[in-house]
């Protein structure tokens, strides 16, 4: 039993001890090397996305300058509506004139059906 012992003592000193020490070392370099990689991936990405902030914001500020906004739009769309709306008035009223001061009843010149401006009679 004392021989058995003894080698089962030499293998644990000789070969366990030193074997698992490497493979701790090993798990610890990896660890390390895993927690450096993720350190640098997380800078990497906070950059990245302070960039895409300051880029964004930039846009935001680019688009505000030179574009349009919605009221304004809406706005300039009023206008022009109540301006045709006064120059469709305006012609009605000269062509109701014209008709009654001649006695008959205007019809389009041709030349605005052979231009498509106006549908054919048919």
């Amino acid at each position: 039993m004392n021989l058995l012992s003894n080698d089962l003592v030499w293998w644990i000193t000789v070969i366990d001890l030193p074997a698992l020490s490497g493979l701790l070392l090993m798990v610890w370099r990896v660890r390390r090397e895993a927690e450096e990689g993720l350190a640098l991936m997380r800078e990497h990405m906070e950059t990245r996305g302070s960039q895409m902030r300051e880029g964004l914001s930039a846009f935001k500020l680019e688009v505000a300058k030179n574009y349009a906004s919605h009221t304004d739009l809406k706005e300039l769309e009023n206008r022009l509506v109540s301006h045709l709306l006064r120059i469709e008035a305006k012609l009605d009223a000269t062509a109701l004139k014209r008709s009654i001061k001649g006695g008959e009843i205007l019809t389009p010149h041709p030349a605005l059906f052979a231009r498509r401006l106006l549908p054919r009679e048919r």
